[in-house]
């Protein structure tokens, strides 16, 4: 399975977001269990994206 074009395009917008915060970006993976893209940033802060490309920040 891949990323759709609606999560491509809110792991972009958050990319961009998340290093003009000059936040390093330490993990991105594709859950193919779960079809989500997970990202870690800084130590604490966790991103989901669905795949509608709603965005999930814990």
């Amino acid at each position: 399975m891949e990323p759709t074009p609606e999560q491509l395009k809110s792991f972009y917008q958050r990319s961009v977001r998340v290093s003009n915060l000059l936040l390093p970006i330490n993990l991105v993976r594709f859950d193919s269990r779960t079809n989500r893209i997970v990202m870690l940033v800084g130590e604490t802060i966790q991103i989901e994206i669905l795949p509608n490309g709603k965005v999930i920040i814990e």
